[in-house]
């Protein structure tokens, strides 16, 4: 296969080949059927053969070729470490065969088809990634990613069997850090603890009226004159990410898009629109292009009711005058929060802001988003900012809100009481470590494995070569 870049994917543990060939699953029946000929003749290509699946030598090779172009370092990467790796990809997916814990072709290609939009909407045409992969045309092109993605995907959804249930005690924890020398234990760095109040402007409702009137308008124009959605949506959808492709999408019901788009797209028929409706990022209206199976091809316009100046500049008024009282004294900031904040997230929580990587309330300040700590950095402990305005991404409209540093952690030695939620982190990845290697010791031990003679002096992290 041609390289897969993290441009593209971010497959960094996966951009290897996927499934077999007809001729390739001939040579792993052979090697089967005759142990005693695969000693004393060299099968040319085979790296190793794990269940249904046969890696080649060349597949090691494009892996370390991906590696490079992505700008890892390999200097302590070995040609066995991913020969390895590639291996107990293979034997997740084989066992996830066996178990019946199946990823349907519809989800696959939902999936492939994602990537392509991605990569299209980055190099500017279908073309041109064609020609940066050095495919000839875009069915080999899913084909591959087909392949890839198959492969990851039960790779992913084993390991998920492995350790979903996996859960760790107070006691378990409270020995996992006993069991850590004084000196060994972690350094946990700077943290903050960060607090909001938000005010959330909205249009008015004769803005919202005009938006759902010229969604209509639209919807009959195709319907009645037969215009075309895919140029009305070139021509006025405000939904960045698919404006320049005519509004379309590919999904299934577990792409990750908003509980009312799937609902209204999954009720319709092949060639039907739908009526306006409404999402937090504005109103919509859908056509479905095609029905393939659990999968759609839609394609959609989003309309953003126009929010007026005025509103905008009384949330900063209201933010202002919320900010004096609370340095007034009239009420705290927490109160102020669960009061006056339309951010339901965090205003039942004194405002609190959660960390999304592990829902603690502290934010580790070398891992920060740049964002939020460029919002924060030149605060003082207790000190309330003016007030800020922060740009939705996805074209919505803005939001405005006044933050507080109500805590900070100086960088220490992780502490039992202070760092729990931490600790427990690491506890339980232990535990699913453990987990993982036993599964892996035991399913090694039942699946037909063969490593070509040439990788038998590896020195594997697991027993793939067998006595």
């Amino acid at each position: 296969m041609e390289r897969i870049t993290k441009l593209a994917f971010g497959l960094l543990a996966l951009t290897f080949v996927g499934v077999t060939n007809a001729q390739q699953l001939d040579e792993a029946t052979a090697i089967k059927d005759s142990t005693e000929a695969t000693n004393r003749i060299k099968l040319d290509g085979i790296a190793a053969v794990i269940g249904d699946y046969v890696i080649l030598d060349s597949d090691v090779d494009k892996t370390l070729i991906d590696l490079k172009s992505q700008g890892a370092s390999t200097e302590d990467i070995t040609r066995c470490s991913l020969l390895g790796k590639l291996m107990e990809d293979r034997l997740y997916a084989h066992q996830a065969v066996q178990d019946s814990l199946l990823v349907s072709d519809d989800q696959v290609n939902a999936q492939s088809d994602r990537q392509i939009q991605q990569l299209v909407s980055q190099v500017g045409s279908i073309d041109k990634v064609l020609k940066f992969y050095k495919k000839p045309d875009i069915e080999s092109f899913r084909e591959e990613l087909f392949e890839i993605n198959k492969l990851r995907m039960l790779s992913e959804k084993m390991q998920g069997s492995i350790v979903e249930e996996i859960e760790v005690t107070p006691e378990e924890v409270r020995q996992f850090f006993q069991r850590i020398p004084e000196d060994e234990r972690p350094v946990f760095g700077a943290e903050l603890e960060i607090a909001q109040i938000v005010k959330q402007p909205t249009a008015p409702e004769e803005e919202k009226q005009k938006v759902i009137d010229r969604l209509n308008q639209i919807k009959q124009d195709v319907e009645d004159n037969d215009a075309s959605f895919n140029v009305k949506a070139i021509l006025y959808s405000q939904d960045p990410g698919s404006k320049s492709k005519g509004g379309f999408y590919s999904m299934t019901r577990e792409t990750p898009f908003v509980k009312e788009f799937k609902d209204v797209a999954f009720s319709l028929q092949e060639g039907e629109i739908s009526e306006p409706f409404e999402t937090d990022f504005g109103y919509h209206i859908i056509y479905i292009e095609k029905i393939r199976g659990q999968e759609l091809d839609l394609r959609h316009i989003l309309l953003i009711p126009e929010i007026p100046q005025e509103t905008l500049d009384n949330a900063v008024k209201e933010l202002d005058s919320i900010r004096q009282h609370i340095l007034d004294g009239k009420y705290t900031f927490a109160e102020a929060a669960l009061n006056f904040s339309d951010e339901k997230e965090t205003k039942f929580d004194g405002g609190l802001l959660r960390n999304p990587i592990n829902f603690d309330s502290r934010f580790e300040l070398t891992k920060m988003d740049p964002a939020l700590y460029n919002q924060v950095r030149n605060l003082k402990d207790e000190e309330i900012s003016r007030p800020l305005k922060e740009d939705d991404p996805r074209g919505g409209a803005p939001k405005f809100k006044i933050m507080k540093i109500s805590n900070r952690y100086d960088e220490h030695k992780a502490d039992f009481a202070q760092d729990y939620l931490k600790i427990q982190e690491l506890a339980l990845r232990e535990k699913q470590f453990k987990a993982i290697t036993d599964w892996m010791d035991e399913h090694i031990e039942d699946t037909y494995i063969h490593v070509n003679t040439d990788n038998r002096s590896c020195d594997f992290a697991n027993n793939w070569v067998k006595e």
